[in-house]
This record gives C-alpha cells, structure tokens and sequence, in this order.
C-alpha cells in the first residue's frame, strides 16, 4: 500500500494527465471531454462514429486525437488502447461513457437488443477498464470512471436489459476498485438520472418527461455539465480516496 499523501489541490486542476474517454464524440462523453480539457488535461476521443469523433477533437483542440473503436470488440480495444499509448505516452484517466439503451417489456425484449447492450455497456467497460487498467497498474497510478446510471439502483419498466447492464457495471467498478486500488489505481462509477443530451431531449421532451420529472425531488433533469463536473472531482486528486464508490446525480429520485 502507498503513503503517498500529495498536498490536496482543490483547483481540480488535471494539467499534464491524458484522459481517454469513450463515447467522447457527444453527449456525457462530450461533456467530460470538454471539461477535462478546460482544466488542462491532454484528451483522447474514442468513439465508434470516427468522423464525429475526429470532429469534436478538432473542435475541443490543444492536441485531442481522435481514435475509433468498438468498444465491444477485444482487438480493437487493445489496438486503440495501444494507439493512445503510442500518441501520448501513457493514460491517466479513462471514463468510459459509450452506451445503449433499448427499451421494451421484458417478454418482448429482442435477444439482439439484449445482447448488444450488454455488448456495449457492460463488455465494453470491461474490456476498457482491463486494456488500460494493465498500463495503469505499471505506471503505478490511475483512475477509472465508468458511467452506470439510476437504474443501476433500482428498477425501471422497460429496461431490462439496461439496467441489468448498468447494475453489473457497478458491481464490475466495485472488484476493480477492491483488487487495484492497493497498486494506485482508483475505480468509480457515476449515475446520472435521465441527462439533457440530445438524444435526452428527444426521449423526455414532453408530457411523458414531465411526468417523470415529478418524481424526481429537485423537479428536474440533469445537464450534461453536471455529470462533467462529478467526473472532474473523481478524476482530481481531491477525490484520491474515493474507491470503490457509486455516484448518484439523479437529484434524489433513487432516495424514494
């Protein structure tokens, strides 16, 4: 076990860390990209879309590369695990945001749409979280985010297989957390509930949002922002002895 005990910078400066974020080409992925960025931190954009990924690179600018992969899929995880490596020199922080989503009853659930979203949402983290975990345990230090969500906690009609994704990314963050943190990497999961992303707004936009919205105590959505900043605090080293932990922004809809 480390004693190493650094002076608490509550700047929540990320200068001279790389970060490689998947799902980086919009929404939460977006977001954190963009935040980490302003706060001087060197970003890796992974996305499966390699033109929007290549766009919001050039976009945030300061040196971000972008990197197209299916997270789902081990050789490219490795490959582009790699290739960030290769551009960089090292990975300090990962947050793995790409997901899916796909809804319906649980007797009418398509296998197809089952099997990708564990693909994607659980997999992928996995194969992520390994990849880059391996250069992290050599380097000596890191910090895992990976996005879960509300229904990671509890139970919501029509997404059966989302929320058992997003319950097993947790439970996958928790074992990281145990077995890594003693080698200097740090593992965390943030749930949001439902996010002001565009695809947010297309989803929730409506009587069917508000009626959802009345659920939740603070009587709103989250912004993409928000998520941002509580990845920022994980990813800071104010947030070094956060292990292990699930990171609710869901303005108390879980507490009901």
């Amino acid at each position: 076990m480390s004693d190493y005990n650094p002076p608490l910078d509550l700047t929540l400066s990320l200068a001279g860390r790389v970060a490689l974020v998947t799902g980086g080409a919009s929404g939460i992925g977006s977001a954190i990209a963009e935040t980490f960025a302003s706060k001087g931190a060197q970003i890796a954009i992974v996305d499966l879309r390699e033109e929007a990924a290549a766009a919001k690179a050039k976009a945030i600018g300061g040196g971000t590369q972008s990197f197209a992969c299916d997270v789902s899929n081990p050789a490219a995880v490795e490959a582009t695990v790699s290739a960030v490596i290769d551009a960089y020199g090292r990975i300090d922080i990962l947050i793995n945001s790409a997901g899916v989503v796909a809804l319906a009853p649980a007797e009418d659930l398509p296998f197809s749409a089952w099997e990708t979203t564990m693909n994607v949402n659980l997999t992928g983290t996995f194969l992520m979280s390994q990849a880059v975990g391996r250069h992290m345990l050599a380097a000596g230090n890191g910090k895992i985010i990976n996005l879960a969500s509300q229904a990671g906690t509890v139970a919501l009609d029509e997404h059966a297989a989302y929320c058992a994704s997003k319950f097993a990314v947790i439970g996958l963050t928790k074992v990281l957390a145990s077995e890594w943190a003693g080698r200097g990497v740090t593992a965390n999961t943030i749930s949001p509930t439902v996010v002001m992303t565009e695809l947010g707004h297309k989803a929730w936009d409506g009587p069917h949002g508000e009626a959802l919205k009345t659920l939740i105590p603070t009587g709103r959505f989250a912004e993409p922002e928000e998520i941002a900043a509580t990845a920022l605090f994980l990813a800071s080293h104010a947030a070094d002895m956060i292990n292990g932990a699930d990171i609710l922004v869901d303005g108390g809809y879980t507490v009901r």
